[in-house]
C-alpha cells in the first residue's frame, strides 16, 4: 500500500476495530495516533504492539465528544509532527432502546459522539489538510446507517448522517487536494459481538451470504485502502464491507 502522507490519527483506537486499523496502518509505515477515551492502558499497549512490530506510534488521549478537546488534540499533533495526513473517525458510542422508550438526550447523546464530533473532526482536517492540499479521511459508519435497526434510532441516524455528510465534504474538500470516504462495517467479530449467544450469533449469520461474521482486519484493509494513493480517484463513495448482507 502506497501511501504519500507521514502520520494518521485513529478516533476510538485503544479496542475493536479501531485498533486493528491502528496496527495496519502503522505496518504500512505511517506514525500512528492512538486515541483513547478512558481506556489508557490498552492505547498503551496498541502502541507497545506497534513498537515491537517495528511501526511508530503515539498515545493522545481525550473525548471526541468534546470539541475543544478534539480541537487541541490536532494542534498537538501538528506541534509534533508538522502536519496530519490522515484522519480516521471510527469513535462512537451506542445507547440502544426501542424507539418509544427511547428519550430525547438518550438520542441526542448518539449524536453528539458519533456524528457531531465526526463533524469536528472532518472541519478540522480540512483546516490541516487544505495548506498542504493533501490529505484523505476515512469516516466508519455502519450498515444500520443505510438500513436502519429496531432498538437503534439514534444510532442508525448518527451513522446515516456520517455517510451523507462525507459525500458534503467530499464536495467541498476535492479542490483542495483532499478526499473525504466511508466504510459501512456489518457485522464483525469484536468484544461486543463476542458476549452474543450462538442462537444470535447464528440468526445473524443466516442472513450473512458470505455465511460469516467479518473481522476486525478486513475493515482495517478497507480503510487502508481509500486512505492510500491507490484510491487517489476515489472520494464521497460509501465502502461495503458486510460479507453482503446488503448490497444496495
Amino acid at each position: 500500500m502506497k501511501f504519500s502522507g507521514k502520520n494518521v490519527l485513529v478516533t476510538g483506537s485503544s479496542r475493536g476495530i479501531g485498533a486493528e486499523i491502528a496496527k495496519v496502518l502503522a505496518s504500512y509505515g505511517l506514525k500512528v495516533w492512538i486515541n483513547y477515551r478512558s481506556g489508557a492502558a490498552e492505547a498503551d499497549a496498541i502502541k507497545d504492539a506497534i513498537e515491537a512490530s517495528g511501526g511508530s506510534a503515539a498515545v493522545i488521549g481525550f473525548d471526541v465528544s468534546n470539541e475543544d478537546a478534539f480541537v487541541d488534540a490536532i494542534k498537538t499533533i501538528i506541534d509534533c509532527d508538522g502536519e496530519l495526513s490522515y484522519l480516521v473517525n471510527n469513535a462512537g458510542i451506542t445507547n440502544d432502546k426501542l424507539a418509544l422508550r427511547m428519550k430525547s438526550e438518550d438520542f441526542m447523546s448518539v449524536i453528539n459522539a458519533n456524528l457531531l464530533s465526526c463533524f469536528v473532526g472532518c472541519r478540522e482536517a480540512m483546516k490541516v489538510m487544505r495548506k498542504k492540499k493533501f490529505g484523505s479521511v476515512v469516516n466508519i459508519a455502519s450498515i444500520v446507517g443505510e438500513t436502519g435497526n429496531a432498538g437503534q434510532t439514534n444510532y442508525s441516524a448518527s451513522k446515516g448522517g456520517v455517510i451523507a455528510m462525507t459525500k458534503s465534504f467530499a464536495l467541498e474538500a476535492a479542490s483542495s487536494g483532499i478526499r473525504y470516504n466511508t466504510i459501512t462495517p456489518g457485522f464483525i467479530a469484536t468484544e461486543m459481538t463476542d458476549v452474543l449467544s450462538d442462537e444470535i450469533k447464528n440468526s445473524f449469520t443466516s442472513k450473512i451470504p458470505m455465511g460469516r461474521f467479518g473481522n476486525p482486519a478486513e475493515v482495517a484493509e478497507a480503510t487502508a485502502f481509500l486512505l492510500s494513493d491507490h484510491s487517489s480517484y476515489i472520494t464521497g463513495e460509501t465502502l461495503k464491507v458486510n460479507g453482503g448482507m446488503n448490497m444496495a
